[in-house]
Parts: C-alpha cells; sequence; structure tokens
C-alpha cells in the first residue's frame, strides 16, 4: 500500500513536471492532446492547469473557439460519479499523506541521531506539505533559482525532449508522444546519443536529482560550477600568453643577433664601397679629362680640315701644290688621336671590370659565409655609377637610346668625309673611328648636353616607380595595354627587388582574369623570358607561379598551370621535372575542376621538355590518378592529351597497360561481395559503389583509347616481313584487305613465334574482362556497355579476320561451348583453354555474365547479323528443347542477356523474330519464356514496337489454352500497362483484361488484379478507374466454397489495390461510387483480411467520407500557424483524423464555420503516411520489450 501510495505521487510529480516543460517550450499541440488522455484516463487532477491554460480567453478567444468547454463538460451523473471518486481519493491521499509523514519523520529523527543534529520537525512536516500539495505550488518557487540560469541550452532542452519522450511512453501516452514526434523537427527522437545525461527512466532521474537539493546548495554548486570554469579559462589564457611571449622573445633575440651580424657586415661593405667608388671616381675624373683633351684636338681638326678644304675650292693651285703633305700629315695625327682615345677606353673598361669583379667576388664570399637580409640584398644590387652591373647599363643604353638621335653624330663623324675621296674615308674605311659604345658614351646633344647612362636608367627608374600607382587607376580591360612598359622596365631595370615587385604585378594586373586575359599576361611571360633568359626566368618568374599556387581565386591559380606548360621551355632542364612537376602536382590537388584540368593539360605539354625518364613512374602515377578524377573534364583531358603524350615520352606502353588491368580488376575485386554465402553464385559477385562504379568505366574508357596504340604496336614488332603474307594498305580510311588476314593468322599459328603485342589482346585483355564480368551483378548495365563498346571496337580495329578466328572462340569457350582454335598458337591455347568454366557455379556465372558480352559484343557487330540470328535462334529454341532443357542455360540468365542484346535498338528486329516462333511454339516452357521475356523487353521498345510486336504475341499467349501459359502473360500485360499511357494500348489491355476475368478462375483474378496494381502508380486515370471498379464488382460477388485460405488470399489482395489506388489522386465519382463501396464489402469480410488491412481500410473510409474536423483543433492550427494539413490530428475519442475536402455526402453542420471548405483534395499528411506504413507497431514492440 505504501508503495503504490507513494508510486502515485512520483507519477503525479513527473507529469506535472512534463506538463511545466511542454507549455514553456510551447509544445502546445502535444500539451492539447495530453489534456486528452488524462481525462480519458481519469487523471483529471493532473489535467487541471492544461485545462485552465486552453481555457484562458487571452490565448483562446471565445468567439473563435466554443468546443473547448465541451471537454469539461458532462451530463449531471457523469459528475456525481467524478465527485464521489474524488472523495475517495481524497480519503485515500489523506491516509497516504499521514503515513508518508509519519515515515518522514520516522527517518529524520533516525538521520539526527546519526549526525547529532537537531532538526526543527515542524519546518519538515511543511516541507512535506509542500511537497505533497501540489505539483503546480511547487514547481515554481523550485524552479525560480534555476530560471536565474536564464533560458534552456540546445543541449539541455535536446536531452528533456528525449527525457519526455521516453516518459510519455512508459506512461502509455501514445497519441501524445505521437504529437511529440510531429512537434520536435530538429531532432531524431529515436536515437539518443551517448552522453552523461543518457540514463534509463532518465525524466524520473532528473526529478529525483532536483528534489534532493535545496536552493541553497543548487546555488552554491552552480557558482562554485562557473567559479571553476572562469578559473580554468583564465589559466588556460594565462599559458597561450606566456608561451607566445616566450616565443616571440626568443623570435626577436633572433632576429636581433641577425640583425646585428647584418649591421656589422654592412657597415664592412659600405667602408670597402667607399674606398672603391672614391678611387673609381678619382679615375674617372683622369680618363675624362683625358678624353675632354682628345675631343678638342678632334674638334681642332675638324676645324682645320674644313678650312683647308675651303681654301683648296678658292685657292686650287695653292691647294694642289700643299695636297702632297696636309692628307698625310691630318692622317697621322688622327690615327695618333684615335689611339690614344681607344687606350683611354680600354683603360677605362678594364678598371671598371676590375672593380666590378672584385665586387661580385666579395658578395659571393660573404654570401657563402651566412648570406645578408634581404634589404642587403636590394642595396647591394643598387647601381654605383661605372661600378656595378656597368656592362648591363651599356647595354640598356645602347637598346634603349634611339637610333634616330644615334644617326646625326654618326653622319658627323664620317658623313661629310663621303665627299673627299682621299680625305677621312680611307680612315674609316681601314678602321672605324669610333664604336658605338663609344658614341653612346661620346654623344653630343644639339644643345651641348651630353646623354649618358645615367638618363637611361632614369628613364627605367621613373617607369618602374610611376606603373604601381598607375595600374589601379587603369580599367581591367585595358590593362593589358600597359604589359610592354611592364616588361621593358622590368627587363632592364638593374635592381631585383624592384623586377620582383613588378613581376608580382605582372602576375596581378587583374585580380580574376579571364580565359583572353590569361592569354595575353601568358604571352607578356613567354616574351619576358625569351628576352631575360633562363636565369631570370627561374629566379624571377618561377618564384611568381609558387606564390599564387595557394591563391582563394581558381582564375589566379588556373593562370599558374597554365604558366608551368609555356614557362618550362625558358629554365634549365633540371628545374623542369623537379621545380615545375612539383608545382604541376601540387595543383592536381587543387579542388576546382578547372584548375585540375589545366594542370593535366599542362603536364602533357611539359612531358617532351624533360631532359630523362627519371620521373616517369611518378608521371604515370599522376596520370592513374588523374584518370579516376570525379570531374569528366579532368578525365577527358587525361585520356586525350596526357595519355598520348606519356606513351611518345616514356615508350612504356607495355607497363601502363599492365598496370591499368590490375588497376580495373583491383577496382572491381576490392568491393565487397552481394553474399557472404560461401559456394553461392552471389558470392562471387560484388556490390560496387559509386566510386568503385566510376573508376571502373573510366580506366575501361582509358583502355579503349589505348586500342590504336596497341594495334599499331603489334604491327611495327610483326615478326614476319610483308612478302610472307598478303596486306594491302588502306585506302581512304578503308582496309582493303586487314593487317591481321586469316594468312597471317594461320602463318603465325603455324611458326611457332614470339609475337607478345600480338598475344595481349586474346591472352591477357579478353581474360581479364571476362573475369571482371563474372563480377558484376545484372544491375551493372553501364559496365558491361563499355566492355561491350571496346569488344565492338578491337573488333572494328583488328579486322573480320580477327573477329571471327580469334574472339569468337575465346568467348565461346567462356560460355562452355566448343570453338575452333585452328588460328591460336599452340603454346598460348592452354591459356584460351583454362577459360571454359568448370564447375556448376562457374557455368551459371558465364551464363549470366559472359553470354551478354558475346550476344552484343561479338555477335552484336554491323555485319554479323546472320551470326547473331542464327546463334539465338539455337540457344533459345533448339537447346531449350534438348535433353539437358534449363538444366545449364536458366531462363533468368538467358533472359538477362537478351534483355542487354535489346538496349541496343538494331537488334529489335531479330530478337521479336525468334520470339514469335517461341509464341507459336507448341513447346509449353518456351511460350512461358517468351511470355516472361516480353515482359522484360517492354521497357526497352516504344509505343510502336509495343502495338505491332509485343501486345499481338501476348494476346496469342493469353489465348493459349495452358493456365501456366496464360497466367504468365496477364503480367506481360501489366508491365506494358505500366511502361505505355497511350490511350490504344489501355483499350487493348482493359479488354483483353475482361476476357482473363470472364474465366472466373481464382488464379487470373488474382493474376489481373495483381498486374493491375503494379501499373496504378505509373499509368493513366482510365485504367484506374477500370481496375477500381472491377474490384468493386468482384468484392460484391458473394463468396463460395469453404476454403478459407483462397478466399484471404483474393481479399488481401483486394486490400492492397485499393490502398495503392487511395494513394492516387481519384475523381469524386470513382471514390463515391467505387473505392468507398468496394471498402465496406471487404470490411464486412473482417475474418478474412489482415489486421494491417483492416486497419488501413477502416483509415481510408474514415478520410474519405467527408467526416466533420474538429473545430478547436482548426483554431490551434491558425494561431500556432500550422498548416492545414496538420490541424486535423484529433477526433473525440483523441485519435487522429485528416479530412479530405472533395465532399462525397453531404457534410454535417459545423456550428463555427461560416463557410464551407472548398472542394480542393489536400496532400497526404506525415500523420498519414506513418499510419499507413505502420507506425503504431513501433509503440506496441518497445511495450512488448520493456515488458
Amino acid at each position: 500500500m505504501e508503495s503504490s501510495r507513494t508510486m502515485d505521487v512520483e507519477n503525479s510529480s513527473l507529469c506535472n513536471c512534463v506538463v511545466n516543460f511542454l507549455l514553456q517550450e510551447n509544445y502546445h499541440l502535444t500539451a492539447f492532446e495530453l489534456m486528452h488522455e488524462l481525462v480519458e484516463d481519469g487523471h483529471t487532477d493532473q489535467s487541471i492547469r492544461l485545462r485552465e491554460f486552453f481555457s484562458d480567453t487571452s490565448l483562446f478567444p471565445p468567439d473563435q473557439i466554443s468546443r473547448s468547454s465541451a471537454l469539461g463538460v458532462a451530463d449531471p451523473q457523469c459528475l456525481l460519479e467524478d465527485k464521489e471518486s474524488l472523495e475517495k481519493r481524497l480519503a485515500i491521499s489523506d491516509y497516504e499523506l499521514r503515513l508518508a509523514q509519519e515515515d518522514i519523520l520516522r527517518l529524520k529523527l533516525e538521520l539526527q541521531k546519526k549526525h547529532g543534529s537537531i532538526v526543527d520537525l515542524s519546518t519538515d512536516t511543511s516541507i512535506i506539505d509542500t511537497i505533497e500539495a501540489s505539483s503546480l505550488d511547487k514547481q515554481p518557487s523550485r524552479n525560480e533559482s534555476f530560471y536565474d540560469l536564464g533560458p534552456l541550452k540546445e543541449i539541455e532542452r535536446r536531452d528533456l525532449n528525449y527525457a519526455v519522450k521516453e516518459y510519455l511512453l512508459n506512461a502509455d501516452y501514445k497519441l501524445t508522444a505521437m504529437a511529440f514526434y510531429e512537434e520536435v523537427t530538429d531532432q531524431n527522437l529515436d536515437v539518443w546519443p551517448k552522453s552523461t545525461s543518457y540514463v534509463s527512466n532518465a525524466l524520473r532521474h532528473y526529478y529525483y536529482q532536483y528534489i534532493s537539493f535545496t536552493d541553497e546548495t543548487t546555488k552554491e554548486k552552480i557558482v562554485l560550477h562557473q567559479e571553476c570554469e572562469s578559473l580554468l579559462k583564465e589559466n588556460e589564457r594565462i599559458s597561450s600568453e606566456k608561451h607566445a611571449l616566450q616565443k616571440n622573445m626568443d623570435l626577436a633575440d633572433n632576429q636581433l643577433i641577425l640583425l646585428t651580424k647584418s649591421l656589422e657586415a654592412t657597415q664592412r661593405d659600405l667602408k670597402d664601397r667607399d674606398m672603391l667608388v672614391q678611387s673609381l671616381m678619382h679615375a674617372s675624373e683622369i680618363q675624362r679629362k683625358d678624353l675632354d683633351d682628345c675631343r678638342s684636338q678632334i674638334a681642332s681638326l675638324k676645324i682645320h680640315i674644313e678650312k683647308f678644304h675651303s681654301e683648296r675650292i678658292f685657292n686650287g693651285t695653292d691647294i694642289e701644290r700643299a695636297q702632297p703633305l696636309n692628307p698625310d700629315y691630318y692622317e697621322e695625327e688622327t690615327k695618333v688621336l684615335h689611339i690614344d682615345i681607344k687606350n683611354h677606353i680600354e683603360e677605362n673598361v678594364s678598371i671598371s671590370n676590375s672593380i666590378t669583379s672584385s665586387l661580385i667576388k666579395e658578395g659571393n664570399e660573404k654570401n657563402d659565409n651566412g648570406g645578408r637580409h634581404e634589404a642587403n640584398k636590394s642595396h647591394f644590387n643598387e647601381p654605383f655609377p661605372g661600378v656595378s652591373d656597368i656592362d648591363k647599363i651599356s647595354d640598356v643604353s645602347i637598346h634603349m637610346i634611339n637610333p634616330i638621335i644615334l644617326e646625326p653624330f654618326k653622319d658627323s663623324c664620317n658623313g661629310k668625309a663621303t665627299n673627299d675621296k682621299n680625305s677621312l674615308i680611307h680612315i674609316q674605311e681601314s678602321e672605324p673611328l669610333i664604336d658605338d659604345s663609344l658614341l653612346v658614351q661620346s654623344l653630343v646633344h644639339p644643345q651641348g648636353l651630353v646623354t649618358s647612362d645615367k638618363m637611361v636608367l632614369k628613364i627605367i627608374q621613373i617607369l618602374s616607380e610611376a606603373l604601381p600607382k598607375i595600374v589601379p587607376y587603369v580599367l581591367i580591360n585595358h590593362r593589358e595595354e600597359l604589359l610592354p612598359l611592364m616588361m621593358c622596365a622590368i627587363e632592364y631595370h638593374p635592381e631585383y627587388a624592384v623586377r620582383d615587385s613588378l613581376t608580382h604585378n605582372l602576375f596581378n594586373l587583374i585580380k580574376r582574369p579571364d580565359e583572353k586575359q590569361r592569354r595575353i599576361i601568358m604571352d607578356a611571360c613567354v616574351n619576358l623570358s625569351k628576352n631575360v633568359g633562363e636565369m631570370r626566368t627561374e629566379t624571377e618568374l618561377l618564384p611568381q607561379c609558387w606564390e599564387q599556387i595557394n591563391d582563394k581565386y581558381e582564375e589566379r591559380r588556373l593562370l599558374v598551370a597554365q604558366s608551368c606548360g609555356e614557362l618550362a621551355e625558358f629554365v634549365q632542364p633540371e628545374i623542369r621535372d623537379s621545380l615545375i612537376l612539383s608545382i604541376v602536382q601540387q595543383l592536381i590537388e587543387d579542388s576546382a575542376t578547372v584548375v585540375r584540368e589545366a594542370a593535366t593539360h599542362n603536364l602533357a605539354m611539359l612531358l617532351p621538355l624533360f631532359p630523362n625518364l627519371d620521373k616517369y613512374f611518378k608521371v604515370e602515377e599522376l596520370m592513374f590518378k588523374l584518370v579516376c578524377d570525379p570531374s569528366g573534364l579532368v578525365v577527358e583531358t587525361t585520356i586525350t592529351e596526357l595519355l598520348p603524350a606519356i606513351i611518345k615520352w616514356g615508350n612504356k606502353l607495355d607497363h601502363i597497360l599492365r598496370v591499368l588491368r590490375s588497376h580495373i580488376l583491383g577496382s572491381a575485386q576490392r568491393c565487397p561481395p552481394v553474399s557472404g554465402v560461401e559456394g553461392s553464385v552471389d558470392s562471387h559477385l560484388r556490390v560496387l559503389g559509386e566510386r568503385e562504379r566510376w573508376n571502373v568505366i573510366v580506366l575501361l574508357r582509358m583502355l579503349s583509347h589505348l586500342l590504336p596504340f596497341v594495334y599499331q604496336n603489334a604491327i611495327d614488332t610483326c615478326p614476319f616481313s610483308s612478302s610472307e603474307f598478303s596486306f594491302t594498305t588502306h585506302i581512304n580510311s578503308e582496309p582493303l584487305n586487314p593487317f591481321f588476314s586469316t594468312a597471317l593468322l594461320e602463318l603465325y599459328a603455324r611458326e611457332h613465334l614470339e609475337w607478345p603485342a600480338f598475344d595481349w589482346m586474346h591472352v591477357d585483355c579478353f581474360p581479364d574482362l571476362i573475369q571482371l564480368s563474372c563480377l558484376l551483378p545484372t544491375k551493372e548495365d553501364n559496365l558491361r556497355n563499355q566492355i561491350t563498346k571496346f569488344l565492338l571496337d578491337v573488333s572494328a580495329c583488328y579486322g573480320d579476320d580477327y573477329h571471327t578466328n580469334i574472339m569468337l572462340p575465346v568467348l565461346l569457350l567462356a560460355i562452355g561451348d566448343d570453338a575452333n582454335l585452328q588460328y591460336i598458337p599452340s603454346n598460348t591455347q592452354s591459356r584460351i583453354k583454362g577459360l571454359r568454366p568448370k564447375t556448376f557455379v562457374s557455368e551459371r556465372l558465364a551464363i549470366m555474365c559472359v553470354l551478354p558480352l558475346l550476344l552484343a559484343g561479338i555477335l552484336g557487330a554491323p555485319n554479323k547479323k546472320e551470326q547473331l540470328a542464327e546463334f539465338l535462334r539455337n540457344l533459345l529454341l533448339q537447346k531449350s528443347m534438348s535433353e539437358v532443357s534449363w538444366s545449364v542455360y536458366h531462363p533468368d540468365n538467358l533472359i538477362y542477356a537478351v534483355r542487354f542484346l535489346s538496349m541496343r535498338q538494331e537488334h529489335h528486329e531479330i530478337i521479336f523474330n525468334i520470339l514469335w516462333e517461341m509464341v507459336v511454339s507448341s513447346n509449353l516452357d518456351l511460350k512461358i519464356f517468351a511470355a516472361n521475356l516480353l515482359k522484360v523487353l517492354v521497357s526497352y521498345t516504344d509505343g510502336k514496337v509495343a502495338s505491332t510486336h509485343i501486345l499481338p504475341a501476348l494476346v496469342t499467349l493469353g489465348s493459349d489454352q495452358n493456365l501456366n501459359v496464360k497466367y504468365a502473360s496477364i503480367d506481360a500485360f501489366g508491365s506494358v500497362a505500366q511502361h505505355f499511357k497511350n490511350d490504344m494500348i489501355v483499350d487493348k489491355i482493359c479488354v483483353q483484361m475482361d476476357v482473363f476475368l470472364e474465366d472466373g478462375s481464382h488464379e487470373a483474378t488474382i493474376s489481373v488484379v495483381r498486374a493491375l496494381t503494379a501499373a496504378v502508380p505509373h499509368t493513366i486515370d482510365r485504367l484506374r478507374d477500370y481496375l477500381l471498379s472491377k474490384i468493386f464488382q468482384l468484392s460484391s460477388l458473394p463468396t463460395h466454397g469453404n476454403n478459407l485460405l483462397l478466399h484471404r488470399e483474393k481479399a488481401n489482395v483486394f486490400c492492397e489495390a485499393i490502398r495503392s489506388l487511395d494513394a492516387t489522386d481519384l475523381p469524386a465519382t470513382s471514390i463515391r461510387d467505387f473505392l468507398l463501396p468496394a471498402a465496406q464489402n471487404l470490411l464486412k469480410e473482417a475474418d478474412a483480411l489482415d489486421p494491417v488491412h483492416k486497419e488501413a481500410l477502416e483509415i481510408i473510409i474514415k478520410e474519405r467520407s467527408a467526416g466533420t474536423l474538429e473545430a478547436i483543433s482548426k483554431v490551434m492550427g491558425t494561431h500556432l500557424s500550422i498548416p492545414s494539413s496538420m490541424t486535423s490530428f484529433f477526433g473525440e475519442s483523441g485519435t487522429r483524423a485528416k479530412k479530405e475536402s472533395e465532399d462525397l455526402s453531404e457534410p454535417a453542420a459545423l456550428p463555427l464555420e461560416p463557410r464551407p471548405v472548398p472542394p480542393a483534395q489536400q496532400d497526404d499528411t506525415r500523420f498519414r503516411s506513418m499510419i499507413r506504413s505502420n507506425f503504431g507497431g513501433m509503440f506496441k514492440r518497445q511495450t512488448d520489450q520493456e515488458q
């Protein structure tokens, strides 16, 4: 008695906790259902709060809900009974309360004795009264301390949802639990993740934990927990800061040491440079003075020459007398001056070269001793006049000076001398007066200013400084116009840091360049590489590629991929297969498809530039990785571009074929078997995943693309000369006499010579493909189509003689037939004969897996139609009537093989001609086989073929006297109805079904209904109405005979058909005239119905009979913004119901509905789907397990 009283108090408290949680989390629909179930179970005291909540006029206005009080209104007799029961319960509760108080007092006394503490019994009594009086009064006071913590966390709310669901199921509140499933949409209540909160009877444990602590202890625990968390976070933060500071301090110390060393080295360099510069300036000053003296002497000589020339014109006699002396004199003087000038120039150049070489040598020694900081490096590259990079500056100056500027000076030097044959022409022809470098250095400006290397460098520096500032303000579509200036600055600027910055700007000229813009940038880079040479391309352009490889924009990574293939020509060979290959390898791992495709394309461009084959196997591995890429674009580029490039570069076709075969078989063999039963057929078949299936398909495509290389390799390695056998080359792409002719095959089989390239196809490749096909289930049509395509390509490439004498015998042996192997050498015949199946399971696999390849891939060749018809007729007609009958050629396997052949329309004529012979045959097995085969072939034909071939054959089979043949044709008619919606075809099917039903046999009726039921979701309304009317007629007929099993089978088949039809859009007349009467007729014989079907029929009748909806549920649905299909969950009895909006009969008057519901059929709700899938069984199973 005491334990039952405690259990009632506990259940009441838990129920109140659930009510509070549902109202707090706004699960109003679940709370509403719980109120109904509590009232129905007699727990009116626990439903008080819910009734008060739903009767609140502020939440549910009385003008919108009038039936809410119906739950609490009852007749006087019920009220009297409720009063008496409440009085009894009150008396029992008082008695139980006194007993509980006595027990608690006794326990308190024992506790005081143990701990020596004094407890105020009056306080304890008040606490007990508070706990037992009412959970509604207790919960708010206890929860106030917890609400101070804020709203529930997401994980807490989820745990409480699991606990509430478990409580509702344990308390047998099934409908409430179902409503709770509907309202909680953001988590799966069936799976509770393993955590600390996961316990059995979670809500009860939570409640015990809750009442075991007072507010003070709870607050103290929470405060301590929060302080602990804050201290842990603070400790972690301090530790991380300490670690970061220590790391920064170590880094700063290292940087300080490096900077100190760099500063010392820089100071030494500056001193050395200052000394060198001073000496150079002194030497240059001396040379400049000498050059000025020479120039003045040259100018004076010119003046003297001009004067002499003028005096000669006006005073011819004197000039003639002086002529023998003056030219020689001036010639000698000019030669002396020229020699002096040349000596000065050579001396200047030698001094400059020695100083430059000494500076470079010192810089290299210092770099070898430890390197310098980047800033020092850039500082070292800064030009000093006449010191560093003097040769480059001279070259730049020579190229940058406009020829128009140089021309007048050259004319001034030697132009006027042409007027006199005996003057300076002789000097100019014998030895140039001055070379180009001297012209540049001694260029005289019209205004008298000297144009030197400094002016050229100044122009380049101004351009380099201006370009980065100009580029951002130029429109993107016009930035390519800046490329010539940028290339010029990069090519001629002497400082590495500036060139690196400009090169970076060149690659980043456009943020996301399109294909045309990338082409422009790439052309600029190629031209720049041609001009600057290999060294600068490696040190300046390639680092930019490496920096852009992880850019967030795929267009920039695409630019890097393109540069790898196009810049490889301008770098050293050892860089191509190291640095550039590593860049391409990283781009192959890119997430963007276009980047991987570009990397594949450029890898194909890069291979011919490799200096050796050291990286061959690495490249081959990359190729196989790319060919299995999930993107079809990458696969296509790999097969069409990279594969031929690798074959041409590496010349290792045999190795590629060997690896390819292992990859194809390995991809399928690694998959799990269909069945784990050892020795069965399914244990040999594999379940291929999407990835494995894709890999096999692309590898077979790769094998097809390798076929021309294999064919050419076989021709190139032929051990016989063309004179030993007749062979005519191709004319207009049509071989008059193929290479692998019968004469060559006979010669090869007779001579016993080694020809591995030729043997590879039928000794290695075909057995591997046969082994692969024996691993594929019947549903893998795509893979078999790929194998078939390869076989057809081999037949077209190698010729008809090879097809007839080699391919056909190999495949015939693989299915267990006899074959002629006279054209195959004896040393390889043993391997070919090993393909013959030796066990019963292998025979089944051969017929199931290899026979489709023989029919479609060998005999299905365009010029083998007669052989195909003969073989298929022999297979289906003659062998089937032999003694072995179907012992080896199983009907299902033959049907699959013919179905696979029918996937190509060019074979339909042959198939249907043979099928018609089977239909008119006297063999019953053949007729049944023909009906089953027609059923399968329907999905691979069109309406015209179905009308002209399939339906006449089925009508003929349907009129057969043998019942098995007739019933087999019924299933085929159902397949036709499932695939074609043509009115003429549907009419023919209906007429034939009437003929079957007129037979009146039980088997015919069952077969017709099942065949048409399978077509219901796919056919038209006309056939659905036909089936519905027939079910109504057949269900209305009286039952004859006492065979309960047959009667139950028919009733269940009719129920399945009605349920299938109910899931479609039926017109209102069909529902009223056929669906509801048929369902009612079936319910009259409830003993013959399966309980599941009976429940489904009751639901269909209730939903389709236009019953009224609960007004209160509609109001709740409107208030809570629940869809209309969710507002009719509860009826008066507490069960769910869905109102169909089509009015099949006069609806009952609704007091709260201002206008009738429009006749529009609503979609099925999730609740309806759960009911139809026997969702209630879940609760029954769970209750049984707990019991």
